[in-house]
């Protein structure tokens, strides 16, 4: 199948934290790719990829990066589809909020979804919520995660309500 989402980053040390959206797409049976792009050091890679991402069927794209943190606001200046930005916690980051920042404070007219630092789960599922408006399988597998969700969240209290007599139980 072709890929329908694309995940890059802007190293390859990017890549454990990258790989979490790549696992919920590939367990919602969303079609990926993955790549390293820089915005710094390959940029006539960067563009390239962002320019021809279209026609080659993707429909979104999670860029990661740390530090300065550019490639997801440059690939979203190089394309008209949806940019998700991650920010990374690296090596020479200050604490991700300079990832953080430069994903977040984009132009007018350039925008960039942000989701939190080495938040690339989210990342994933928003992409798989953009991809799902348009088709209805990927909205009922996301439905079905959510409610998940719910079941953990309600486990949890059972657990917390057998061990303290004291829960506030609605």
């Amino acid at each position: 199948m072709k890929p329908r989402i694309g995940i890059i980053m802007g190293s390859q040390s990017d890549l454990p934290i990258m790989q979490q959206a790549a696992d919920f797409l590939k367990n919602m049976d969303i079609p990926y790719e993955l790549t390293v792009v820089s915005a710094h050091r390959t940029p006539e890679r960067m563009i390239n990829y962002a320019q021809t991402a279209k026609n080659r069927g993707l429909e979104v794209i999670i860029a990661g990066a740390g530090g300065a943190a550019h490639l997801p606001g440059m690939v979203a200046s190089c394309t008209t589809l949806p940019v998700i930005g991650v920010p990374i916690l690296s090596s020479n980051s200050i604490d991700g909020w300079d990832s953080v920042l430069s994903i977040l404070q984009m132009p007018s007219g350039i925008p960039v979804a942000t989701v939190a630092l080495n938040g690339a789960t989210n990342a994933g599922i928003l992409a798989a919520k953009i991809v799902g408006v348009a088709d209805k399988e990927i909205s009922q597998k996301l439905a079905i995660y959510q409610q998940t969700l719910q079941e953990k969240v309600m486990d949890t209290i059972e657990d917390i309500k057998s061990q303290h007599p004291n829960h506030y139980d609605l």
